[in-house]
């Protein structure tokens, strides 16, 4: 896909697209979500964070997202 093809998808500016590959300037995170979207990859791909492990602590009390929090870092300094 060219920067003029994306552009036109993401209804900014060839220029916007060129600034985003070249580092000059970073997109807003609507505009980083709306990448993401058009391009069929993740937010985390682009931030290239995709290599990370999550955990998943949905339901668990913030007690217990501290405590493992701990252990992690615990665990990391050994």
């Amino acid at each position: 896909m060219s920067q003029v093809e994306l552009a036109g998808l993401l209804g900014v500016t060839k220029q916007s697209v060129s600034n985003w590959e070249n580092d000059n300037i970073q997109p807003s995170i609507e505009m980083l979500v709306r990448l993401a979207l058009t391009l069929g990859v993740s937010t985390d791909y682009l931030l290239g964070l995709d290599g990370r492990k999550t955990l998943d602590v949905s339901g668990l009390p913030l007690s217990a997202v501290g405590h493992l929090q701990l252990l992690i870092e615990d665990i990391k300094a050994k």
